[in-house]
């Protein structure tokens, strides 16, 4: 009986989960110009957050080919596990559109939390790579948490360098493994 009632809770959940991760798979675009405009504040907000957490990131910022910079990622899990959040991409400074990132997870987890992610590209082909969505992580991905000097001995790892930054929450799990990343470029009315 108790085998048949957890996996009932395992199925709510993944229900649960996966319609909410369906529910995230519409374009990375914010509608209308005020999320838009909202989306490019937080964007840069977290962008000065990462660079007053850690000044040693600005390496990254000058050498790269780009960013793409999620304010605000959210993961919830009960076993079953999703992650969703909307942010902004950069070519050599400049905006060139909006991506999202989802995740799907099944395993030992637990909880929730929020963070802010920032993915540079070594190269225009690691770039490439993310636009085209092509870009996900394995298993094995992992991120450097954005703490003073962290960035000093950072490096690219098969084009990409990651570093996330918490904003709240506790959970017993925070890989990157499994995130998809999808790109819409910008528009003359976007810039």
């Amino acid at each position: 009986m108790k085998t048949l009632r957890l996996a009932a809770a395992m199925g709510l959940v993944a229900a649960i989960v996966g319609a909410g991760m369906i529910g995230c798979r519409g374009k990375p675009n914010p509608g209308s110009a005020m999320e838009r405009a909202q989306m490019r504040s937080a964007a840069q907000a977290a962008i000065n957050d990462f660079k007053a957490k850690d000044p040693s990131i600005e390496r990254f910022f000058r050498t790269s080919e780009g960013f793409a910079i999620f304010p605000e990622v959210t993961t919830g899990a009960l076993i079953v596990g999703g992650a969703h959040g909307n942010g902004e991409v950069y070519q050599q400074g400049r905006f060139i559109g909006f991506a999202d990132v989802s995740q799907a997870s099944i395993g030992a987890q637990v909880g929730g939390q929020k963070f802010s992610q920032i993915i540079f590209f070594q190269n225009e082909a690691a770039l490439e790579s993310f636009k085209s969505g092509s870009l996900e992580f394995d298993a094995q991905a992992s991120a450097v948490i954005a703490a003073s000097g962290a960035a000093t001995t950072a490096d690219f790892n098969r084009g990409v360098a990651v570093f996330t930054m918490p904003q709240g929450g506790a959970m017993v799990q925070a890989a990157l493994g499994g995130q998809r990343f999808r790109f819409m470029p910008a528009t003359a009315t976007d810039r």
